[in-house]
């Protein structure tokens, strides 16, 4: 199997990888509350183990490597609850430029920044936008849950998809670190997940920043009692083929078209970017 986790990789095995062209995964996510039968480096851990798996299944049609986590994401809504760590929005847009830069500065030019945590797509986004026109590198940037949405959907039993500590995020704990779940009173910890990030809307289209203590008492959006090791590494199969599916795709890293003509009302374009 070929190894595709960068920080066990050697330097010339990295400069290998980036002369054939590599797919890099550059994995964010958060280290925050997740209810009283979770640890809090739950999406840290799930949005790695989907990352390497997408890796290694779509690894038979390019090479791709997946960073170390970048686990320090937005997490202001869960700091409530104690025991989140969270960073400024300027400071997360500092690190992944940062890290980015680094990764071209190699000779890596195919990047997917795969997001396992809510709060950090909105900045994500807007990384890419600001990025994309300044390095010489395709930036896509996805989070899994919203990849794979059908799939998962499918496997749920009582709610649309992955909300926050709940049937999904359990089971998908219980498959790869069941010590570390505390299953003793599951049965009592349900919130409604039915509204998903609604609580963050007003009005018919209307943004509004909300705490998520306005969503739920004790952490806990979903019915973590639905949750089995089975059912987790289902959902871990349906992400990783949802990944190494947007990978694999040519369009995915195909550069962006000009459709522009010579000129317009008899004015010629401007070709220096300007």
């Amino acid at each position: 199997m070929n190894e595709v986790d960068w920080s066990r990789l050697k330097a010339h095995e990295l400069r290998a990888l980036a002369q054939q062209n590599a797919v890099v995964i550059l994995p964010i996510a958060s280290i925050e509350q997740h209810g009283p039968h979770l640890p809090v480096m739950t999406d840290t851990k799930l949005g790695y183990e989907v990352a390497v798996r997408a890796a290694r299944l779509a690894y038979d049609t390019r090479p791709v490597v997946v960073t170390p986590v970048v686990w320090s994401g937005l997490s202001e809504h869960h700091m409530p609850y104690g025991g989140t760590l969270t960073l400024s929005h300027g400071t997360f847009r500092a690190v992944l430029a940062d890290l980015i830069d680094s990764l071209v500065r190699h000779g890596f030019h195919d990047i997917l920044i795969s997001n396992s945590h809510g709060g950090n797509i909105i900045a994500m986004q807007q990384i890419c936008d600001e990025l994309s026109s300044q390095v010489d590198a395709t930036l896509v940037a996805v989070t899994y849950p919203s990849e794979a949405a059908a799939e998962i959907g499918e496997i749920l039993e009582d709610q649309p998809g992955l909300a926050h500590a709940c049937e999904g995020e359990t089971a998908m704990m219980m498959a790869v670190e069941p010590g570390l779940v505390d299953t003793s009173d599951l049965g009592s910890l349900a919130n409604d997940a039915s509204e998903g990030p609604t609580f963050l809307r007003a009005g018919r289209s209307a943004y509004r920043w909300r705490p998520f203590v306005h969503m739920t008492g004790n952490g806990v959006a979903g019915d973590p009692a639905r949750a089995t090791a089975e059912k987790g590494e289902r959902l871990f199969e349906v992400s990783a083929k949802a990944l190494a599916r947007l990978i694999r795709d040519p369009a995915t890293w195909a550069p962006a078209k000009d459709l522009r003509e010579g000129a317009t009302g008899g004015v010629p374009f401007r070709t220096d970017g300007a």
